[in-house]
């Protein structure tokens, strides 16, 4: 039997440390930080966002359930890559959003 990567995942669990060097980082000045992120290629596509009327949104609680689907439609969703209860959830938001418009 093949083994799997397993990863467990759990809000209780301790966190892991990053490979952030945070001493670094708080001994640089907001000039150097600045520099730093002027710098960095993948920074290029947000450098002329105005960020000053940004909205923190805090995505709705998730609850584990246990649902019977078609096997053809899990499938489907799984074939589309990681994250497909993400999409399915997206789905079913989607349905009762459009339901929601019709009764108002």
């Amino acid at each position: 039997m093949k083994e799997k990567n397993i990863t467990i995942v759990s809000r209780d669990a301790p966190r892991r440390n990053g490979k952030t060097d945070w001493a670094r980082l708080d001994a640089m000045t907001d000039e150097e930080i600045e520099a730093s992120i002027a710098g960095d290629p993948d920074w290029e596509e947000f450098k002329d966002i105005d960020w000053s009327k940004a909205v923190l949104v805090i995505p709705p609680k998730k609850k584990a359930i246990s649902i019977r689907v078609d096997e053809d439609v899990l499938d489907y969703f799984k074939r589309q890559g990681a994250g497909y209860q993400r999409r399915m959830n997206a789905v079913l938001r989607s349905y009762m959003q459009q339901k929601r418009k019709k009764r108002a």
